[in-house]
């Protein structure tokens, strides 16, 4: 019918198993005994969002950064975050070329289609604050010309949630573009042994090879914007984020823009199981990596020992699921 998306067929959706798996077993050969955390970055890669790796130091989130980005034959860039990264660094600067006797645009980290940004936290809040245009409209403005970015866009960040000293907390507006939220964990004793068997030789990074490229990526995308999602999951979406806003736990509650994160990882988790529909256990698995972040917990409930995501998880757990057929 004109002016109504086609739905994804079972050819395309076969692809994105075929080619999702293919990244996944790319990322398992650097990353030990982490399908949940792998799965969750291809959800929002596939979802055009953008992912936030929080943990401690030393268990894997730059490796698992730099493992995504190689699995896919594309332009990748790591922008190191100190205290004295600049704003041009990130986004680029016009420089006056003595020879054309006009200014020129040098483009900064973010020109490319998977920016690394490692340690995030550790840049002032001027820096931070260069990458929000970026994130939320995938263009950058410098000296008032606009710079468009190559699709697909998705930036890779990594933070210490523990270490203080040097870091400044992401501000809520930058932790609300970033669709999902993950963490590593210790790996498991025998994953741990493993590693030890095959990260001490070489690093796996060295033999990691593409599987896929950025225009399939980027038709693999158009393919999750046509999975369909029925009213009452849609409903069951949003009954949630409100929930969260009128929580007495919470100090601040999930934003609009969190429900659109939240059904559009739930349409690429739905496509990756070979489903051209979401299902309201698509959005209950998904809850709390998309929202948890985004969440602040009043002081009582942290007194009381509650946090943003156990919070989170008791409304989950207490509102009623729609009825599927």
């Amino acid at each position: 019918m004109t002016g109504q998306l086609r739905a994804a067929d079972s050819t395309e959706l076969d692809e994105i198993a075929r080619v999702t798996g293919l990244i996944k077993a790319g990322v398992e050969q650097v990353i030990e005994g982490k399908p949940d955390v792998i799965r969750t970055s291809l959800v929002v890669l596939l979802a055009e969002g953008h992912l936030l790796i929080e943990d401690v130091p030393g268990v894997g989130k730059t490796m698992l950064s730099k493992a995504l980005a190689r699995t896919i034959d594309c332009t990748v860039r790591r922008i190191q975050f100190t205290p004295d990264l600049l704003p041009s660094d990130v986004t680029g600067v016009s420089i006056f070329n003595q020879d054309t006797r006009e200014f020129e645009f040098r483009p900064g980290g973010v020109f490319a289609n998977i920016v690394v940004g490692d340690e995030i936290n550790r840049a002032s809040p001027k820096t931070q604050s260069a990458l929000l245009e970026c994130m939320e409209e995938r263009q950058v403005t410098v000296d008032g010309a606009t710079y468009l970015l190559d699709a697909p866009f998705m930036v890779v960040a990594t933070q210490n949630p523990i270490e203080m000293e040097g870091t400044y907390a992401l501000p809520e507006a930058q932790r609300d573009r970033f669709m999902a939220r993950v963490s590593m964990g210790y790996p498991v004793e025998a994953a741990e042994i493993a590693m030890l068997d095959s990260h001490t030789r070489t690093n796996p990074l060295d033999d990691l090879e593409p599987v896929t490229d950025a225009a399939t990526v980027a038709k693999l995308v158009e393919i999750v914007t046509r999975v369909h999602v029925a009213s009452p999951v849609q409903r069951y979406a949003v009954a949630l984020t409100t929930a969260t806003r009128r929580s007495p736990e919470l100090l601040l509650g999930a934003s609009p823009r969190a429900t659109l994160h939240l059904v559009r990882a739930a349409k690429a988790a739905a496509a990756m199981d070979g489903r051209d529909y979401v299902v309201p256990d698509d959005i209950r698995e998904l809850a709390v990596p998309v929202l948890a972040h985004r969440l602040l917990p009043t002081v009582e409930a942290s007194m009381g020992g509650r946090t943003a995501t156990s919070a989170l998880q008791g409304l989950v757990d207490s509102l009623p699921m729609p009825s599927t057929r």
